[in-house]
């Protein structure tokens, strides 16, 4: 504790002269020390970087918006930046290290997953006001800190069949799947219904489409070819819908076709419709064995996140830190 003390006084001298060369009165200095952690400090241009690494936000504009906000954030923020701190000087204690080549990988698997070029990344990372030098420098950091909580924490998880098999029980409704219906559809625009020359046209080519179809051309060739409505350019592919989301005619005539049918013509006030019944998934709760290792994965993360705030708030009690606002 003497040479913590002693350490302290010496951080507190190094404060004195970041002061005493301070800039303009008022000012607020932004290299100043805002936090000592054992034999490290955290200053103020670090805490503003971080915050608005995170907010995107100028700490002086979160500032002027909402002062007591901003001191909420600022204080959550300088406790990250701590935790950070200690979790460091853990890993330079284990002598846990991330080579360059190490980065490399990970940053190519970033890109693989998101489909980006290098540009597109840097891209990304401009958007977000981080340079690629502190892009690398966090994923090598996170990199040592995970294998760090790896070491002393998820080596000491174990996650038993009753814990999986509760979870399910208790939470059966998130492994049930909707009814879903995937639809085609071709739309002809009735241009003015009023006048029956007009709904007559439309009628017409509808049975000359429904026609062709029946005498198997291809139902996505008619669409991309005839149809007015969305999704024409798809051959009239409309995606997946719950069968609730349908109005009432047409739910009747889609809960009464067989996948691959296709309906007779539908005759609205403004357009007549053909429908194809492309793929029909019943209502489903997925087996246990199925969503296992799901099941699995969400009660490791938890335990991970509950022992790792354990593990962090011992190493936190037995090292040394100074607020200093």
């Amino acid at each position: 504790m003497k040479t913590k003390l002693i350490f302290s006084a010496f951080i507190i001298q190094i404060i004195a002269v970041l002061i005493g060369g301070a800039s303009p009165v008022g000012a607020e200095i932004t290299n100043r020390v805002v936090a000592i952690v054992n034999n490290d400090v955290i200053t103020l241009y670090e805490l503003n970087a971080k915050m608005r690494e995170m907010t995107g936000v100028e700490p002086t504009v979160l500032r002027t918006q909402n002062e007591r906000k901003y001191l909420e954030a600022r204080r959550r923020v300088l406790d990250l930046l701590i935790n950070d701190r200690i979790t460091q000087n853990k890993v330079d204690e284990l002598g846990i290290k991330v080579t360059e080549g190490q980065v490399d990988e990970a940053i190519e698997r970033v890109k693989r997953i998101n489909h980006w070029t290098h540009e597109d990344l840097i891209a990304a990372l401009k958007r977000q006001g981080i340079s690629y030098h502190v892009y690398r420098e966090n994923m090598r950091k996170n990199m040592e800190r995970a294998r760090l909580i790896n070491y002393e924490v998820k080596s000491k998880i174990i996650i038993s069949e009753k814990e999986i098999r509760d979870y399910y029980d208790q939470h059966r409704n998130e492994f049930r799947t909707d009814a879903k219906v995937h639809l085609a559809t071709i739309i002809l625009k009735r241009e003015n219904p009023s006048r029956g020359q007009d709904a007559d046209e439309a009628v017409r080519k509808g049975k000359m489409i429904l026609s062709k179809i029946k005498a198997g051309e291809a139902f996505e060739k008619l669409a991309k070819e005839f149809s007015q409505g969305p999704g024409a350019k798809d051959g009239g592919d409309l995606g997946f819908f719950n069968p609730s989301q349908l109005d009432p005619k047409l739910k009747e005539i889609v809960d009464a076709m067989s996948v691959g049918g296709v309906s007779e013509l539908i005759i609205r006030p403004s357009a007549v419709q053909i429908v194809k019944l492309l793929e029909k998934q019943e209502t489903r709760e997925k087996p246990l064995e199925e969503v296992r290792d799901h099941i699995h994965d969400i009660l490791y993360r938890d335990e991970v996140n509950k022992m790792y705030s354990s593990w962090i708030k011992r190493l936190r009690e037995k090292a040394y830190t100074k607020i200093i606002f």
